[in-house]
Parts: structure tokens; sequence; C-alpha cells
């Protein structure tokens, strides 16, 4: 990589870690030039890193994805032998993962049937998420380990719902639950209402 590349791919990673917090205190109305000024760049050099704001919200939400290294802790939670110690792994990787990210996903939750650029930003995350649960979905069916009223699509419909932002914030703040009382009742919930009671081993 020339350095030119590499000088290129950090402005830009620092333009997002920037961007992330702007937006974590004060939500997805922030403008470009907000966030410009925040990085202490112009508007025009955000543009041509991201080429709109949309394309800045969506790089930003993936760039907290590789911050904390959640594909490769999905892969390593999959790759775990037992189908229901297999579930629940997948659960915590992602149940851990969701504070984390809450202030500025929450925003976008909020602001999507208003700002199509938030919208773009969190279907792009959901429609990633969903497709981790079909794969796990499609390992527990495999490995019978699904309950049989449910089909592995079915299963990764429920789990991506069950598992979903709204409700982790429905229980974590808005009943006071938090992180971890709401991470360990919903993981057990999800993995009750979809695993066959008799698990091969």
């Amino acid at each position: 990589m020339s350095n030119l590349n590499a000088r290129s791919l950090r402005t830009r990673a620092g333009i997002l870690d920037v961007a992330w917090r702007v937006i974590a205190e004060r939500g997805t109305e922030v403008s470009i030039g907000e966030i410009a000024d925040a990085v202490g760049l112009t508007r025009q050099a955000i543009y041509v890193h991201f080429r709109s704001r949309g394309g800045l919200l969506v790089a930003l939400v993936r760039r907290a994805d590789e911050r904390a290294d959640i594909h490769a802790r999905f892969r390593g939670a999959l790759a775990t032998p037992n189908p229901r110690e297999r579930l629940d792994a997948v659960l915590r990787v992602w149940f851990d993962f969701v504070p984390t990210i809450h202030p500025v996903a929450s925003s976008l939750m909020r602001a999507r049937g208003d700002d199509p650029d938030a919208a773009r930003a969190w279907a792009d995350r959901m429609a990633a998420l969903r497709l981790g649960f079909a794969a796990l979905a499609k390992t527990l069916r495999r490995d019978g380990a699904l309950a049989p009223d449910w089909t592995a699509p079915s299963a990764a419909d429920f789990l991506w719902a069950g598992s979903s932002m709204q409700t982790w914030e429905l229980l974590a703040v808005d009943r006071g639950w938090g992180a971890a009382k709401t991470s360990k009742v919903l993981r057990r919930s999800l993995a009750a209402a979809v695993l066959a009671p008799a698990i091969p081993t």
C-alpha cells in the first residue's frame, strides 16, 4: 500500500471516529459541516472521502463493526461445536456489542422514518445482522437442533427480531434492566423458543 493510500485510510478512519462521537452526543441530525468542523477539515474534504451524507453514515456503522472486530467474533461463535452453546455464543457476542453501538444506532433507528440517509445506514446493518442469524439458523437446522415447527429462515427471522435493538432498548433502557440482565433473559428466552428440547451433542 502506498503512503498516500495509507494516509487516506487513516484520515477516513479518523473522520468516522470523530463523526461517531459527534452523532452519539447530538444525534443524526448533525450536518456534514458540523462533522467537518469537529474533525478540522472542510466539508469538501468529507465529501471527497464519502461522496454524500448517506455514504458517511453507512461507512460510520460499518466502521463500528471493524473497531469491535465483530465479524471475527461472530465467526468464532459460529464455530462452537455444541448447538445450544453455539446459539448462546452468537447471542452473547451480539448483546455484548449492542451497548457499544447503542448511542448511534438508537439515533439512526429513531430518525430512519424521516431521514433517508439514516434509513440507508440502518437497513445496511440490519441486513448484515439478518445474514448472520441466517447462517446460525442453518447450522442449527443442520445439526437437528431446531424445534420441529421452525425452518431455518423462520428461526433466523425470529432470532433477528427477538434480539433487535428495539427489544434490547425497551428492556435495558426503558425498563431499567441494564445490559447484563437483558442479555441473560433474552438469550435464555430465545434459546427456549427455537431449540429442540433434546439437542444432539
